[in-house]
Order: structure tokens, then C-alpha cells, then sequence
């Protein structure tokens, strides 16, 4: 995904951090949100993808990849209207952070739920494609 014209390569340096920021930690988030800013999408690619985690007892942690005006965010919480939303508990979303884990095999399997216009997101699967080669660095 080719940067954005100007990006702050202090951010993009940021990126490395990612990688020793623990898994859904605030670091994690804010290192993910610093390299998902230094990149660009096309103009009008309007995209809420939600992320949810559960973690035994039903506890959960969401967060949410919003890509709009030529940008990419990653901030955790939930939005009101997501057009699509995984959820996964911690084990199988750790296991997909590290690469070791497909999201499609987890769906396949049946650890990995989908919910919301799946449509928008087959659409989209080559701009989200290149998103994660954003997010690559995190998986390290």
C-alpha cells in the first residue's frame, strides 16, 4: 500500500513497535493506528471493519479499523454501524494475529463469526488485501 504523500516517518517508524507492544494492549493499538495513518486508500473507500475479541467469561475486547477519505484508522471500541463485524475469541484471534491461523480456515472451522454486509467486504477484498500488508509488521 503505498504511502501517503508527506507521511510522517516518525509513524512509519512507529510501525516496529507493534511487534513488541502486547496483543489488543492500548500500545498495540496506538502502534497499529500510527501505521495505518502513514498509509492512503482510495478517496472514496468507505469501510468500517469491527474486530471483536472475547475473552473467557464473555469479556471482550473490540476495535475497529475505519478506513474513509483516503485514510485508514484503527482505534479500539465499537462503532454504532459497522458494515462488517468478526468475532473470534482470544486464542483464534492470537493465533491469526501471529500468522498461524487464516482467517479464512478459522471461518471454515467455525472459530471465526461474521456478521453484518459481507457483500461490502468481498467488493472491497482487494483494497483490504493490501490493508493488511500495512498491518504486516504486526504479526512479527
Amino acid at each position: 500500500m503505498p504511502l501517503a504523500e508527506g507521511a510522517d516517518l516518525a509513524a512509519v517508524a512507529s510501525v516496529a513497535s507493534v511487534a513488541m507492544a502486547d496483543f489488543l494492549t492500548d500500545a498495540w493499538f496506538e502502534a497499529l493506528d500510527a501505521a495505518a495513518r502513514a498509509s492512503s486508500v482510495p478517496a472514496d473507500l468507505r469501510l468500517a471493519v469491527q474486530q471483536v475479541v472475547v475473552d473467557g467469561d464473555d469479556v471482550e475486547r473490540a476495535y475497529v479499523v475505519a478506513i474513509a477519505d483516503g485514510g485508514i484508522r484503527v482505534r479500539p471500541g465499537r462503532v454504532d454501524a459497522p458494515d462488517i463485524t468478526f468475532t473470534q475469541d482470544r486464542r483464534t484471534a492470537e493465533a491469526i494475529h501471529r500468522g498461524e491461523l487464516s482467517a479464512q480456515t478459522a471461518f471454515i472451522e467455525g472459530r471465526l463469526r461474521l456478521g453484518g454486509d459481507l457483500r461490502a467486504v468481498i467488493d472491497r477484498a482487494a483494497v483490504l488485501a493490501a490493508i493488511d500488508d500495512v498491518f504486516s509488521a504486526a504479526r512479527a
